[in-house]
């Protein structure tokens, strides 16, 4: 390995918005090391990457302090196009692919693979013709090289998160001339098991002489992967260490300042409020769903209960949500309190007090270039004529004091990292947006309340803060909800039972105190004795025990 840094940075410093979010950050990075740079939402690593990169955001926000190193010469790239050419790949928090176009489309984008031929030396190479059967070898060899199935055929708009998140990645690695390649939570949307074969991947990257930033709030994946961890608080470096001694236990409590519990528990739980009744009835659901079809799906969730969907990527358990709530063509039946409740129109769905969380914050949660008391009153204002002040049905305004009050309030109680009530959404760190989300159903004081991913892309103390405030909601108000997740633990933490899904279908519901692994037999297909598909709890006629 060289004894020239690849990567070196000195005193890095920025302000957005008279707001102090990176301070003297200094560390270097060796060729073919695994660098972990871990923190809270908003400690500023989103920032310093987007330094690195040249993304337009930091020059038209008057630029940074320090100096960026690169291969021992001094670099300041304002543009990605020369970060890229300096062998810089960055994979975002969120995707960038086009969802039209196939996995190879969107790996070889701008560096298409052209045939030769005499109109393109007489006129320009517009006059070429691509060499599409070249294209899909170099994709199928990036894809194949992450240890994926993909297909390159397939087009984005079929696929589930998971297998966007490989594209993404294979699109830099098929740049040839790439050195460095920076990752901003790529595991935060795969399975356990799609994490692994990714972190298995990027170790052989690393062989082969690529240098890796980590950046993640998977802590055992970091200690797993990475050579070395730097952590951030507060837009400072405080604290640098070999991933190999450093536990869990200690990067965390340098994340948040305070020592951290391997189980936090925040405040004492009160008594549930479950009751016999049942809020929901999901009937022969299907939902048409890219990537994520629903093939018939049954289940009952009782009034007060916390109620997970778990299972992998691909097999449905995102579409359920989406479906109940027309997002995407559904059939069936569901009911909620006995109402039948009319699919494919998410008007309706909201009219009957029922709020919908999306995986999907940036396309379907959030106005990005509205204010965050905008985005956490609009919906509220739209379908109940909440924070509106003169007479109804003739004249009406706005009330923005109100509106104001109501964001401040949810601010406080979700410990969003902000400016204030007036700051935009888009100007919020990936886990600080989600936290909004949360914010805007808590405003609609839903009946029944699903929540997709409710912890991508948060930290490990911002996790547990959300997970309590769905919990203590719960508690307060009785309200029903649904949690969808990709991590089993987090179900397993705040849910009563839970459902996994296989191939379109649920494969069996427990109660969320079973063994983690009869949860992970569900997912691979095993038989477990499960309750019933109506979910009253009683075990199926069959009482299979699971067999590895």
């Amino acid at each position: 390995m060289s004894e020239v840094p690849l990567l070196k940075l000195e005193n890095i410093g920025k302000e957005y918005y008279g707001n102090r979010v990176l301070s003297n950050v200094s560390f270097s990075l060796m060729p073919g090391e695994i660098l972990g740079l871990v923190g809270e939402n908003g400690a500023g690593k989103s920032t310093l990457m987007n330094i690195l990169f040249g993304m337009p955001v930091i020059a038209s926000t008057g630029g940074y302090e320090g100096n960026v190193v690169l291969d021992g010469r001094p670099v300041r790239f304002t543009s990605p196009t020369q970060a890229l050419a300096a062998g810089i790949g960055m994979v975002h928090q969120e995707f960038s692919l086009i969802p039209g176009f196939t996995a190879t489309e969107n790996i070889l984008l701008n560096r298409e693979v052209l045939n030769p031929s005499l109109l393109e030396y007489i006129f320009s190479h517009r006059m070429s013709t691509l060499d599409r059967e070249a294209m899909y070898q170099r994709a199928d060899t990036a894809i194949r090289t992450l240890g994926v199935d993909i297909s390159p055929d397939m087009t984005v708009a079929e696929m589930p998160v998971g297998y966007k998140q490989f594209i993404e990645i294979a699109r830099e690695i098929d740049r040839k001339q790439t050195r460095l390649l920076f990752l901003d939570e790529p595991t935060a949307v795969l399975t356990e098991t799609e994490a692994q074969i990714l972190l298995k991947a990027l170790k052989k990257l690393a062989e082969s002489g690529i240098a890796i930033v980590f950046i993640s709030h998977r802590l055992n994946e970091v200690k797993e992967l990475c050579d070395r961890i730097v952590v951030l608080r507060d837009g400072e470096v405080i604290q640098e260490a070999d991933a190999r001694t450093a536990s869990v236990r200690d990067i965390a409590s340098w994340m948040v300042g305070r020592a951290v519990s391997e189980a936090p528990e925040s405040e004492p739980q009160k008594p549930r409020q479950v009751r016999e009744e049942t809020a929901l009835k999901v009937e022969h659901l299907w939902v048409d769903m890219p990537g994520e079809t629903v093939r018939d799906v049954s289940f009952e969730v009782r009034k007060g209960e916390i109620f997970g969907i778990g299972g992998l990527a691909g097999h449905g358990k995102l579409g359920i949500p989406n479906g109940v709530m027309g997002l995407y063509p559904a059939g069936g039946r569901v009911e909620l309190f006995g109402e039948g409740i009319p699919l494919n129109r998410p008007r309706r769905a909201l009219d009957k007090k029922m709020a919908f969380v999306s995986e999907d914050r940036r396309g379907v949660g959030l106005l990005l270039d509205e204010r965050i008391d905008w985005n956490v009153t609009f919906t509220a204002m739209q379908v109940q004529g909440r924070f509106l002040k003169g007479i109804p049905g003739l004249f009406q305004l706005r009330d923005d004091a109100a509106m104001s009050r109501a964001a401040e309030a949810l601010i406080k109680l979700l410990d969003i990292k902000c400016t204030g009530p007036g700051q935009h959404a888009g100007e919020l760190s990936g886990g600080n947006q989600q936290k909004v989300c949360l914010a805007k159903a808590f405003v609609l004081q839903p009946d029944l309340l699903l929540v997709s991913e409710p912890t991508r892309g948060i930290d490990v103390g911002a996790k547990t803060l959300v997970l309590d405030a769905l919990r203590r909601y719960n508690q307060e108000n009785g309200t029903t909800i649904i949690i969808t997740s990709s991590e089993l633990e987090e179900l397993r933490s705040v849910c009563d039972r839970i459902a996994i899904v296989g191939e379109g279908r649920i494969a069996g519901v427990l109660p969320a105190k079973r063994p983690a692994e009869d949860f992970g037999l569900l997912m691979m297909g095993h038989e477990v004795e499960v309750e019933g598909s109506g979910g009253q709890g009683s075990p199926q006629s069959s009482n299979v025990e699971a067999t590895a």
